[in-house]
């Protein structure tokens, strides 16, 4: 069996068999997608968690129950949509009404029905206070794959309502420089699989630290180390990728690439487990949903509380630096990517464009990523 190093963030496994701080997180994760409050702790204060795509009516009952004000927290993004003032910069903290039952917590967070009832508020908002628990709680949101809504109820005495009622509680002071930084990556196997484009196919699997999605890079041919590579970043796309869907170009990229690489005799492809710019399959298809109501793929994302763009491609660069390539040849239209591989210590000799797939069904999206995310197209 393979020495596996310790996960950053805990210390070895002789000192103690109890979860890390970056288990922890990976715990409170989990139980915010199953619905489960967290408790987040940080400088003597304490926020109880739960989001709101996944809250139920006797939680949020329970919830009311205790002490203090109910807060719904949402990204800047959302609140632009809902009218709601945003002081503190990056997001704002709805002051929930008494008489806001679950499905109204809900609308607040979930864009789909905007259209049908679009006024909802007036909202009051906090204003002061420190929101750094809250920022905390919408991006491990975030980072869960759910909608970027929190409710929060601060606690006086955390430690001892998350013991007392079984809530996993994640010590911010200790997990914030762990929040913002890419998990190391650890090669799992690597193996032989032959391909339609290649006989001399290798595949290797690498694996997060953080417990999230493993990643994967798939060599065509034996392209040297000592050269520019044939190299394409492929963001997981399933409706593309596997079921031909015909609103990206995302399969035929795929594909193309693949092709050429086949063709040159030598490349390399990471196929990067960031579905829908990063915020998962389940919100790509809310995007989805909100382009049938009129939106193109910016403004849905926003709409939903995304950036335009959540992906990390810095994990790209550091499986192509794990596998000793330094220098690449990088198939995309989009020059942003070209810069953030080179502060990402890659040296981009060439962008190599790839522009493929282009129908009447993706002619609008196509024309968005161009004027608004900069793809040369």
């Amino acid at each position: 069996m393979p020495h596996l190093p310790p996960l950053a963030g805990q210390p070895p496994a002789n000192a103690q068999l109890g979860p890390g701080m970056v288990e922890q997180m990976n715990r409170a994760r989990a139980d915010l997608r199953m619905g489960v409050p967290v408790v987040l702790v940080a400088g003597g204060q304490g926020l109880a968690c739960i989001a709101a795509e996944v809250l139920t009516a006797g939680r949020l009952q329970a919830l009311r129950a205790l002490p203090g004000p109910l807060v719904l927290a949402i990204t800047a993004r959302r609140a632009e949509t809902l009218k709601a003032r945003a002081y503190d910069g990056d997001l704002a903290r709805i002051i929930v009404p008494e008489d806001l039952g679950l499905a109204g917590l809900r609308a607040l967070a979930d864009p789909s029905d905007d259209l049908r009832a679009p006024l909802k508020g007036p909202f009051q908002t906090a204003r002061g206070g420190n929101a750094d628990l809250h920022r905390a709680a919408l991006a491990l949101t975030k980072s869960a794959r759910l909608l970027p809504a929190v409710l929060a109820l601060a606690l006086p005495d955390p430690k001892h309502f998350a013991q007392e009622n079984g809530l996993t509680l994640v010590d911010m002071d200790q997990a914030a420089p762990l929040m913002g930084a890419a998990s190391p990556l650890h090669s799992v196997v690597s193996a032989r699989l032959p391909m339609a484009v290649s006989q001399a196919g290798r595949v290797h699997v690498f694996r997060p630290e953080d417990g999230g999605e493993e990643h994967y890079a798939i060599e065509i041919g034996a392209p040297a180390r000592d050269a520019p590579v044939l190299a394409r970043l492929h963001s997981a796309c399933f409706t593309g990728d596997l079921m031909g869907s015909l609103k990206c170009d995302c399969g035929p990229q795929l594909r193309a690439a693949l092709a050429q690489m086949g063709t040159e005799g030598s490349g390399i492809l990471l196929y990067l487990n960031q579905e829908g710019r990063g915020i998962g399959l389940a919100n790509k298809m809310r995007a989805y949903s909100l382009q049938d109501q009129g939106f193109d793929t910016v403004e849905a994302n926003h709409r939903l509380g995304f950036e335009d763009d959540e992906r990390d491609f810095a994990i790209g660069a550091g499986i192509l630096r794990k596998l000793g390539f330094h220098a690449i040849r990088l198939m995309t239209n989009n020059p942003a990517k070209v810069a953030m591989m080179q502060a990402n210590g890659l040296d981009v000799v060439e962008r190599v464009p790839l522009q493929v797939g282009k129908t009447k069904e993706n002619s609008a999206y196509l024309a968005t990523k161009a004027a608004k995310s900069g793809h040369l197209l």
